[in-house]
């Protein structure tokens, strides 16, 4: 294998190990952009924006969208947009929920998004997100990483359920408590844990939202490493890949944008999820500011495209009766164009053509995906932000196994793939 594929790999590898939220995410692409000269964009100050400048805008530190102004006016070249998500399923802490049963201190947890509940079991947990600290000013936003092992949530001997392996139904409440100590007349262990962590005093921890996460790092695969395995591969791999090309750009006519959101997991419609007015503010405000006419918006929104990218469902090996014979993506052949006929995604033919033609210029192979006519497709933010902004968009992503897992499997060459479809997009 190509060294360069092989280290675009381990980039990303790298990157998700560092990310286990969707606040982690957000604060390694935005040092990654502050280190390629991305200017801060505050949504509450006075814009100055130049053309060919590069700039980003944050919300609720979980979600960030960058965009590098084009040489022409938006209204004359409009925008090319690709997006994905920052997080993943995963399991929130329920602060205020220690307790103590049979001899240990547990924590309640919240299933965020569709995890696979039973991957979570038996497994070394960190804990990770964004705390309140409080401080002489108020309290102002801290990120949480213990990475370490400090939390599990033990399954059930065989011996006491012997119906276990032909399926159990898992009770949220009951059954997802997370063990944080052996030591019953503790208190406070969570927050002295999580003061203790940050530098400060128990009394300074406010707020917190923060989440369970495996500390497995990633991993290669296979006879050369041609797959990979990890946590959140569902999505940062499209944000990794969008990053990418975005930091690729040299010269463009038109406005490219980099949108990373928050909140996919759980239908978007989030101040800070795809579903809000972020994306549309911002397209707003560069054209207010690079364009004259009234009209320049329509103009420049009619002459857009947006590539909605997210992970796709692989043909399973075990289950390849789950898929439709007619199309079933396989790992590492390619990026896979998702198709649904009630628009679970945004794909149309015209956009799948547009798509099909910037891989045929870098002979970069492609893939289709479409669910068996019996089982109900999944969304992306694809068609929620093509209805919304009124921009033509496609629905793609890479295939892969296991997605919603706590350990997801990808193709190693396929990231290579999906990262220099995206350079031609961005850069054409």
């Amino acid at each position: 294998m190509k060294s360069e594929i092989k280290n675009l790999a381990k980039d990303l590898i790298s990157f998700i190990d560092a990310s286990p939220t969707a606040f982690h995410a957000t604060a390694n692409i935005e040092s990654t952009l502050k280190k390629n000269g991305f200017s801060l964009l505050k949504e509450d100050a006075a814009w100055k924006i130049k053309k060919e400048g590069k700039y980003f805008v944050k919300r609720n530190d979980s979600s960030i969208i960058a965009f590098i102004t084009g040489s022409k006016s938006p209204a004359v070249s409009g925008f090319k947009i690709a997006g994905a998500h920052t997080d993943s399923p995963l399991l929130k802490i329920k602060t205020e929920t220690e307790n103590c049963s049979s001899g240990v201190v547990r924590v309640a947890t919240e299933t965020y998004g569709g995890p696979l509940i039973n991957t979570w079991f038996d497994r070394d947990l960190g804990i990770a997100g964004k705390v309140m600290v409080k401080n002489t000013k108020g309290y102002s936003p801290v990120l949480l990483k213990i990475d370490r092992p400090v939390a599990i949530i033990p399954s059930l001997a065989i011996h006491l359920n012997r119906e276990a392996n032909k399926g159990f139904e898992f009770n949220p409440q009951n059954h997802l408590q997370a063990v944080i100590s052996s030591d019953p007349e503790s208190k406070n262990i969570l927050k002295t844990l999580i003061a203790k962590e940050l530098g400060t005093k128990i009394e300074n921890i406010g707020e917190m939202d923060i989440f369970l996460y495996d500390l497995q790092k990633g991993t290669f695969s296979g006879g050369d490493g041609q797959l990979f395995s990890s946590g959140r591969i569902d999505n940062l791999q499209m944000c990794h890949s969008i990053l990418e090309a975005l930091l690729s750009v040299k010269k463009s006519d038109a406005t490219v944008i980099a949108a990373f959101y928050d909140n996919e997991e759980i239908g978007s419609k989030t101040l800070m999820g795809a579903d809000s007015d972020f994306m549309r503010s911002i397209i707003e405000r560069i054209t207010s500011l690079l364009c004259t006419g009234k009209d320049d918006i329509y103009r420049a929104i009619s002459k857009s495209f947006l590539i909605s990218a997210d992970g796709a469902h692989a043909q399973h090996p075990n289950f390849p009766e789950k898929h439709d014979p007619g199309y079933v993506p396989k790992l590492n052949k390619g990026p896979v164009i998702k198709l649904s006929a009630s628009f679970r995604y945004a794909t149309t033919a015209e956009s799948s053509a547009y798509f099909i033609e910037l891989c045929e210029k870098k002979n970069i192979p492609f893939q289709k995906m479409a669910n068996r006519s019996d089982v109900p497709s999944g969304s992306t933010i694809g068609p929620m932000s093509s209805a919304s902004l009124g921009i033509k968009a496609i629905d793609v992503g890479n295939a892969m196994w296991a997605m919603h897992s706590v350990r997801e499997t990808a193709g190693t060459l396929d990231h290579w793939y999906m990262t220099n479809v995206l350079k031609a997009y961005f850069g054409e």
